[in-house]
């Protein structure tokens, strides 16, 4: 009988990570479809209290961006290796919960594709339509599983990954007064970028307001970081994006906020030409130098969104603050320069 093939390497080392996890730390897993079926895993630490804040780390939705992964299986790594002597992180635990879906589409990344193992990329298969006019493909079509951004039929249901990382985002973070995400991604430009919705349309968020405040205290904290922080319209737009989808489906009692980390694969390409004869060089440091850069240069974000969401009450705007730091976010990031 045929062999299957090997898992990749992401999902072979957390696994073995999670194997050797302390007391605990929860873990739950969906099986995908696909051949051979994989798992998907969902992680959790922290305080179960529902008034906490939450923050929700997620990475290989795209299976060719596989350093996405990698960025949250090493922060996941750091965390729980901390457990055993850290203090510190053991009081923040007390008042938070983190939660991991490192490894989204374990299927595209054995396959080196994009898409899941049924051809649907899962960052176009919401149901959000755009508003605005989409770039033709990139946005989002319907014609083939065989074209890249394939969005899955019409009227059918998401597909299994999809629809695990969203009912996370349900259980998890939705229900909590506040709450953060974070999605690690690669691929986009010549900067490290932090997106946030909507893609699906121009317009600003409803909670402008509570990330002008959250990109003011990211500013004045860590003066020299190295991200954009920007709404994805202002690159560009598509349909059926999941964070689009899970934010307008939050209720409007809760705050939740959800970026995307869009690691510039551009810079790597830059520096290192013969990157872009490899479609996973397109994405992924290949230089073993710079790819042990690319999993030290995140920690810092990965560890002020923790911080950000545990001190959130001391930063988030009060009702009379929030019509002024609307106006300055309508400045910054939706004006004509």
């Amino acid at each position: 009988m045929p062999e299957h093939p090997r898992p990749p390497a992401e999902l072979t080392v957390l696994e073995r990570l999670l194997d050797g996890a302390p007391p605990g730390v929860e873990i739950r897993c969906t099986d995908c479809a696909g051949e051979p079926v994989l798992p998907v895993y969902e992680i959790a630490l922290g305080t179960s209290s529902p008034q906490a804040p939450a923050v929700g780390f997620f990475g290989g939705v795209h299976g060719l961006e596989r350093i996405g992964a990698q960025v949250v299986i090493a922060w996941l790594q750091s965390l729980l290796a901390r457990l055993s002597w850290d203090d510190t992180l053991h009081r923040q635990l007390e008042c938070v919960r983190l939660v991991f879906m490192p490894l989204v589409n374990p299927g595209g990344t054995l396959r080196h594709t994009r898409a899941n193992p049924a051809g649907v990329d899962l960052m176009r298969n919401s149901p959000v339509e755009a508003k605005d006019r989409v770039a033709p493909m990139v946005g989002g079509q319907r014609l083939s599983a065989g074209l890249p951004w394939y969005r899955g039929r019409a009227g059918a249901t998401m597909e299994p990954e999809s629809a695990a990382l969203c009912a996370v985002v349900e259980r998890e973070l939705h229900p909590r007064p506040f709450s953060l995400a974070i999605d690690c991604h690669s691929g986009f430009g010549l900067h490290d970028r932090l997106w946030f919705p909507f893609a699906h349309t121009a317009r600003p968020i409803g909670h402008l307001a509570e990330l002008e405040a959250l990109h003011a205290i990211l500013e004045s904290s860590h003066p020299n970081h190295p991200y954009v922080f920007e709404p994805q319209s202002r690159q560009y737009l598509a349909h059926g994006d999941l964070w689009d989808h899970l934010y307008l489906r939050a209720s409007p009692r809760t705050v939740f906020l959800p970026l995307t980390l869009e690691m510039g694969s551009w810079l790597w390409v830059k520096k290192n030409p013969r990157q872009l004869f490899s479609r996973s060089g397109i994405f992924n440091p290949m230089l073993a130098h710079r790819h042990e850069r690319v999993l030290r240069r995140h920690f810092p974000l990965l560890e002020f969104l923790v911080r950000a969401a545990i001190g959130s009450a001391r930063w988030l705007p009060a009702e009379a603050q929030r019509g002024a730091l609307r106006h300055r976010a309508l400045e910054r990031w939706y004006r004509p320069s």
